[in-house]
């Protein structure tokens, strides 16, 4: 199939020093390789991740200068040579993992986003705040032509992300979850995973609003941690039985929330790590894990086969993405807002303006 014709240029937003701010410019259009796709970004969810790589947070090596994001859904407009999975005009979208080596016994265990060898989007290589931006055709997921490019776009990371730890937990259908950051991108998307999948949702979180999103989402019960006497207190007695639930997962962006989680399980519960805040460590003490047998556990971003899920569950009408579109040049001042901790869901951008 002949290749759409692509401009030489385009607008991003590039990060040319540490700590940003990135700067909307005009830059060239990249070419695929021989084994990716060139993939028209028509929108691109705003990550808390993206904040973190800006910032340098993380101890992890990432390109300078570098246009973040990965969240990008839109259509492939070029493909290399060797590509014949992927055809000019499919609608795909462009996720955290941008490549694994697909040889190492991670990937050969479907363990992907383990690789020694993986690219991040919007951190090692590239991201999606840009109007068109690189994939390798082996890691982009499909969105079926009956899916709203802009309301998908946080599914490919927020919603894969939180899907993958409800997994990782082990919960079961009428079981218990805590989610802790509930009001955010991840949170809103984690309520409304947790009730598709049979779980019962105990969300916290702090300010009304937060718990007006989080109860019309599908949680049973909103705690608000800034107003509450006595929060692992109120999460126990949100169980039916009063014994707390049976797991946690921990989105939020401060270290203290992580600590907490030993005080409201049950026994056999499991905390399930997914907020990465920056030089954070975890503590919990011995005597509780070792006695009421709990669990702790991190959650990193989902595999292929999970990003093909939730795109599903998305499909299927069982989640909707609380979010705001905004235009690409805006992205300066949804950091601000993320930093000060007032998104409610999550940000899109629209890279056509």
């Amino acid at each position: 199939m002949a290749q759409l014709e692509v401009p030489a240029e385009q607008w991003a937003q590039v990060v040319e020093q540490n700590g940003g701010p990135p700067i909307y410019k005009k830059i060239p259009v990249p070419n695929p390789g021989s084994d990716e796709v060139l993939v028209h970004i028509l929108y691109s969810g705003v990550c808390h991740t993206d904040l973190h790589a800006m910032k340098g947070d993380w101890p992890l090596k990432r390109k300078m200068p570098f246009i973040g994001g990965h969240e990008g859904a839109g259509v492939v407009v070029a493909r290399g040579d060797l590509v014949q999975n992927i055809n000019i005009g499919d609608r795909v979208g462009i996720k955290w993992l941008n490549s694994s080596c697909l040889s190492c016994s991670f990937c050969m265990q479907g363990d992907e986003p383990l690789c020694p060898h993986a690219l991040l989007s919007g951190y090692t290589v590239d991201g999606t705040f840009q109007q068109y931006a690189v994939g390798k055709a082996s890691h982009v997921t499909r969105i079926p032509k009956d899916c709203d490019l802009a309301a998908i776009a946080p599914v490919l990371c927020a919603g894969v992300t939180v899907y993958k730890g409800l997994k990782e937990s082990s919960a079961r259908p009428a079981e218990y979850v805590a989610i802790v950051g509930a009001g955010g991108g991840l949170g809103s998307l984690a309520i409304q995973f947790s009730k598709a999948m049979g779980l019962r949702a105990i969300a916290i979180d702090r300010g009304e609003e937060k718990g007006t999103l989080c109860r019309s989402l599908g949680a049973e019960t909103y705690i608000d941690y800034t107003t509450s006497n006595d929060v692992a207190a109120d999460i126990k007695n949100a169980t039916r039985d009063g014994l707390g639930p049976h797991c946690a997962l921990i989105i939020a962006p401060q270290e203290e929330p992580f600590h907490h989680a030993t005080r409201y399980l049950r026994s056999r519960g499991v905390i399930v790590c997914i907020g990465m805040p920056s030089g954070a460590y975890l503590k919990a003490p011995i005597f509780d894990v070792v006695v009421r047998m709990l669990s702790i556990k991190g959650s990193y971003v989902g595999n292929r086969l999970d990003a093909d899920e939730a795109v599903e569950f998305f499909r299927a009408g069982l989640i909707k993405v609380p979010s705001k579109v905004v235009p690409l040049s805006k992205l300066s001042d949804v950091f601000e807002s993320m930093a000060a901790g007032e998104i409610v869901g999550r940000y899109v951008l629209n890279t056509a303006n």
